[in-house]
């Protein structure tokens, strides 16, 4: 049986290329706003983090309705972090829409979801958008997406896709590039004839392959899917297996059934092949499980998640100021909100330490780990994160693998000279270099993943702001030995208190600042970046013995230099080794493992040698 009346596509693209705002467009444009509703832009970005950072962190469902055909439209996210997300949604689809920048053509993250698309069988249709751009080159893109499909071995049939040209901000689109579109209309016709309707065996028993999983207060897990064959109704008992784990044979009732409308999900009693659904009711629901008829046990296979390749230790924050700010501190309430999030992050993994205070938490990139702690912060948790470390792997010889990336860099020309030092220095290969008539010039780099730990936030600094970094997970290569990250030391408090101008001002001489004057420190603190390689401890806390001629009122005189206030990202990135980044909701603190400067020094003496 052919569903002519769904289709089911998915939106890929690199990281801002316009997914979200042409999602915005589409339900708009089929009647799922009414004509004076106010809307917020980037409205599938629900989520606090994705608004404020402009990024799709989690894939969403929807669905409008065009000339009677139900179309539900998946918005995936373009960053290479949260890849997972992209590789198991493209199992609910039969097509995609792959978006491309007019200006910038394909980019890393480009290849990365188009390969998965194109490994999968899918029809593609490809959409050039921002036509409206200063230095737009639509033709010259088309060539490129072209040239990327044969090199990831596109078939004939997928080499055939349409090319659209649109703004996905002004809500237009055209089948030709030198022609201004008037509205959508082109995209919605080029999915219902160039899509395939889903295919499925009504008769057949129930098969329905668990591709995302949503967590809600109420009715807890909520598994969405596709259902390949037979179809499904509420209060059915169905048979709760997993391919890659024969072991798993569970019986379950469906309470719940969902389809989406709009932004909405609407109860529905039943629901047959070719919709996607969202179930719930099933306690015991993971991604890459199928829910079939007891009579036919037929799980369905589930696509590989690509394997973490960094790694962060969460341990229970056991600084002087201990659960002042947070309200779930303890390891009991770390680990249940860490394991928690792996029903719904298949790139996530948890791992208990020898220690019951510390879990290591690994992921595909420091954006991953990163966007995890801020949304244990705003849950009221706080806890101490370690340096990100990369994860080794050994061959079958015993030799040392580490993970590679390929990085692709856009900088003005006259930033490139320093670029290429500093990533040659992190044990950077130069694998490519060209010079646009722009001004910019675009370098390959293969690089360690250690070697990019760090170094964003030091790039945006060499290239004034200027400079676009993309990456792409590029395997396992042998060790390409040791790396030194930072040069410069920490400047730490010596004792606890309040940091007072005084003691800043005489403090702000030796490096850079990250504190204020009112903040409260502790020993072993860190409350600035040392001008030197070594660390050096002072006393931010210091005030001036006060005589007849001396007093506290000439304190305002000092001018302080305004501190370096680091986020969360530039925080993580700066510590070494022996250092933690505390999170609280209320703040981040920088501080040495040891706080003690005494046992600090002992360490410290007894590695020397082996160095």
């Amino acid at each position: 049986m052919v569903r002519n009346d769904v289709r089911n596509v998915a939106i890929i693209a690199h990281v801002d290329h316009g997914k979200t705002t042409l999602v915005d467009q589409l339900l708009r444009q089929s009647g799922v706003f009414r004509a004076n509703q106010q809307v917020q832009e980037r409205v599938m970005d629900s989520g606090d983090i994705e608004r404020e950072r402009g990024i799709t962190i989690l894939s969403k469902n929807t669905a409008v309705t065009y000339k009677d055909v139900k179309i539900n439209i998946i918005d995936t996210p373009g960053h290479a972090d949260f890849g997972g997300e992209v590789e198991r949604v493209l199992k609910m689809v039969n097509g995609v829409i792959l978006l491309v920048d007019a200006f910038e053509g394909p980019m890393p993250q480009t290849r990365f979801v188009l390969q998965k698309a194109l490994e999968l069988n899918l029809k593609v249709i490809v959409c050039i958008n921002k036509i409206d751009r200063p230095n737009a080159r639509p033709e010259e893109v088309v060539d490129e997406v072209l040239e990327l499909m044969m090199d990831l071995g596109a078939s004939d049939e997928q080499l055939d896709a349409p090319f659209l040209y649109a703004s996905a901000k002004d809500g237009i689109c055209s089948d030709d590039p030198n022609v201004e579109g008037k509205d959508m209309t082109p995209l919605f016709d080029a999915i219902l004839e160039y899509i395939p309707a889903p295919e499925g065996d009504p008769d057949m028993g129930t098969q329905v392959l668990i591709s995302t999983i949503d967590y809600n207060e109420y009715v807890g897990r909520i598994g969405i899917g596709k259902i390949d064959n037979g179809s499904i109704a509420v209060n059915q008992e169905v048979l709760l297996m997993n391919h890659h784990d024969p072991s798993k044979k569970e019986k379950v009732k469906v309470s719940k059934l969902y389809e989406f409308d709009g932004l909405d999900r609407v109860e529905v009693d039943h629901a047959t092949v070719g919709a996607i659904v969202a179930i719930s009711g099933i306690a015991d629901l993971h991604i890459g499980d199928t829910l079939c008829d007891p009579s036919n046990p037929d799980p369905i296979p589930f696509q590989k998640i690509s394997e973490p390749t960094i790694s962060m230790n969460f341990l229970v924050n056991d600084s002087p100021f201990a659960g002042q700010e947070g309200t779930y501190v303890t390891s009991r309430h770390i680990r249940d909100r860490l394991f928690r999030e792996l029903n719904t992050d298949v790139s996530l993994r948890v791992e208990e330490t020898d220690s019951p205070d510390c879990f290591k938490v690994s992921g595909r990139g420091e954006l991953h780990l990163s966007v995890l702690i801020e949304s244990m912060r705003r849950e009221g948790y706080e806890f101490a994160v370690s340096r990100a470390e990369v994860i080794y792997k050994h061959d079958e010889r015993g030799k040392l693998l580490e993970p590679m990336e390929i990085a692709y860099i856009d900088v003005a020309d006259e930033f490139s000279g320093s670029v290429i030092q500093r990533l040659s220095e992190r044990k950077g290969e130069l694998q490519g270099m060209s010079t646009g008539s722009d001004g910019m010039t675009r370098l390959e780099f293969s690089i360690p993943s250690r070697g990019l730990i760090g170094f964003r936030g030091m790039f945006m600094t060499m290239t004034k702001g200027t400079g676009i970094m993309n990456t792409m997970f590029d395997g396992y290569a042998p060790y390409k030995g040791d790396i030194t990250f930072r040069k410069q030391g920490s400047l730490i408090a010596f004792e606890t208190g309040v940091a007072v101008t005084y003691g800043l001002f005489q403090a702000q001489q030796r490096g850079t600042l990250f504190i204020e004057p009112g903040t409260r420190v502790y020993a072993g603190m860190i409350v600035g970046q040392s001008g030197k390689t070594e660390d050096i401890e002072l006393n931010v806390c210091k005030t001036k013995h006060l005589t007849n001629t001396r007093t506290s009122s000439s304190d305002d005189a000092l001018t302080l230099t305004p501190p370096k206030i680091l986020s969360l990202d530039e925080a993580i990135e700066f510590i070494d080794r022996d250092e933690l980044v505390e999170v609280t909701p209320k703040s981040l603190r920088l501080r040495k493992r040891q706080l003690d400067s005494r046992l600090r020094k002992r360490e410290a003496m007894r590695q020397t040698p082996q160095q």
